[in-house]
């Protein structure tokens, strides 16, 4: 299931209010061993009591065992944006008919016009299918048994090493070809296909993360071992090549918003890049502004990079400079000009040692 950025952030935020080892999973637990009925909606407090007909007001704390006990009722539950209060219960919601649904039982129908026409995550536990529905927006989400979340996360991770694998080897070899500035396009936009390929597996996974609650730290801890600082490398990519490089964010997003077979085309991460009329990607030559070999510098500042490649505009430039040049850089000094220096040269070395060995 692939979302967008703003849309995957919001569902994990979402998965992380009812994981297991949360209170409100506890409750949403009882009412489904009971093989109750429930609609929970949670936010947007404002919004959502314009739909409100009927019911009684509450504002009472929240527990586990009192939304086990409102759920024994027909109507919704409102609970507020922080889940410690339960507002009111036994509610009848009139959302507006004319949104879309896709749903055909009405406690969904209304759950899905409700997260449609507010900014509230809705819950709704259907009674005979024993499901746990979430709507967020135009998001649908079904929680999944804990055993069935386990093993598509370990799978997720096996795939996710054989994309780290392969990330690495494009990586090397675009370092060393910026050493020797013999980058084509082709180089460029591959890094950039497999970083996002790989992105796309860590976000999944970190979904599965969210899911788990409690139950997900040692997939955590290995997630996190994989991922390291490639978003970071990600990034530096984009800045180093993309045409507009002050975009990033949006150049990210449209990248993150690519159909899996769009991501295939290269063409298309190219003009995303901001190179419109490539006509052979395998003979358009580009040249690297530094931003990610700096970065793999230790004890180098974001603001140092930045004013490196402020002065000299080009890795080759960089890499060209004496120390008395890098020296009249803003705060770069002449014990870190030497440290630039230096560093450039043994990853040089180190890089196009790998490449042909």
């Amino acid at each position: 299931m692939h979302f967008d950025r703003r849309a995957e952030k919001e569902l994990v935020r979402a998965l992380e209010k009812v994981a297991p080892g949360t209170e409100l999973r506890e409750g949403l637990e009882h009412i489904l061993s009971a093989r109750f009925g429930a609609l929970i909606i949670i936010g947007d407090v404002e919004e959502v009591e314009s739909l409100c007909n009927g019911g009684f007001e509450l504002s009472v704390e929240f527990s586990a065992q009192r939304l086990f006990e409102l759920a024994k009722m027909d109507g919704a539950i409102i609970m507020d944006q922080g889940l410690s209060r339960i507002l009111r219960a036994n509610v009848h919601l009139v959302p507006d008919p004319t949104l879309p649904t896709s749903e055909t039982g009405m406690r969904h129908r209304t759950a899905e016009r409700v997260a449609r026409q507010t900014k509230a995550l809705v819950i709704s536990i259907s009674q005979r299918r024993d499901i746990i529905s979430l709507y967020l927006d135009g998001i649908k989400y079904a929680l999944q048994d804990i055993r069935i979340l386990l093993a598509k996360a370990n799978q997720a991770l096996q795939t996710l090493e054989k994309y780290k694998v392969r990330l690495d080897e494009v990586l090397a070899n675009l370092s060393a070809l910026e050493f020797e500035d013999l980058v084509t396009l082709l180089d460029v936009v591959t890094v950039l296909q497999r970083s996002e390929m790989f992105g796309r597996v860590s976000r999944e996974i970190d979904r599965y993360i969210s899911e788990l609650g409690t139950e997900g730290r040692l997939i955590r801890m290995q997630l996190d071992e994989l991922s390291g600082n490639t978003e970071e490398k990600s990034t530096t990519i984009i800045k180093d090549y993309a045409l507009e490089p002050d975009k990033v964010d949006e150049i990210k997003d449209k990248l993150a918003d690519l159909t899996p077979e769009a991501l295939l085309d290269l063409s298309k991460i190219a003009q995303i890049l901001g190179y419109e009329e490539v006509v052979d990607l395998f003979e358009q030559p580009v040249h690297s502004r530094g931003y990610r070999l700096l970065s793999e510098i230790p004890r180098l500042p974001l603001s140092a990079i930045d004013k490196i490649v402020g002065r000299f505009h080009n890795l080759q430039a960089i890499m060209n400079a004496s120390i008395d040049e890098l020296n009249l850089v803003d705060n770069i000094g002449t014990a870190r000009a030497k440290a630039i220096k230096d560093g450039l040269q043994r990853l040089k070395e180190y890089n196009i040692l790998e490449r042909y060995i």
